[in-house]
């Protein structure tokens, strides 16, 4: 018996993230890494917002303001996109491929829970389907 995976069985749980009273500075460190194209911004556990390094140039380097003086509540924008931890993986990968998202956000009860990745999502979907049927010895050509 085949079992309907969700968002959840593929999302990479626990996603790092930063909490609403951190600074630009900390978000900046977090974002000087070359994997890491945003900061996902929670307050008790629950996504609030998203830093991108264009969010930092944008609201505090060109706005002269001092990076450790700024806390990301103030400069957090809200998130374009969130996918629900039960919402099947099949759609989960249309979503992502309709919008053409990477990642998204994995919300469960407005809880940041994880993180899916378009990428490890198709490899799950392969996986998943069935191996191709061999074919009858009597019908191969040589």
């Amino acid at each position: 018996m085949t079992t309907t995976q969700v968002a959840r069985d593929a999302m990479v749980p626990e996603p790092l993230a930063l909490d609403v009273s951190a600074t630009a500075s900390e978000a900046g460190e977090v974002l000087s890494r070359d994997a890491v194209r945003a900061v996902l911004v929670t307050e008790d556990g629950r996504l609030v917002g998203v830093v991108t390094r264009k969010t930092l140039v944008r609201e505090v380097v060109a706005a002269g303001r001092e990076p450790s003086a700024v806390t990301l509540r103030e400069i957090a924008e809200p998130p374009n996109f969130t996918l629900d931890a039960g919402l099947g993986l099949e759609s989960a990968f249309h979503f992502l491929e309709e919008q053409d998202l990477e990642r998204v956000p994995v919300v469960e009860d407005g809880r940041l829970v994880g993180v899916l990745s378009r990428a490890v999502v198709q490899r799950r979907l392969a996986e998943d389907e069935p191996p191709e049927a061999e074919p009858d010895a009597g019908s191969l050509v040589l």
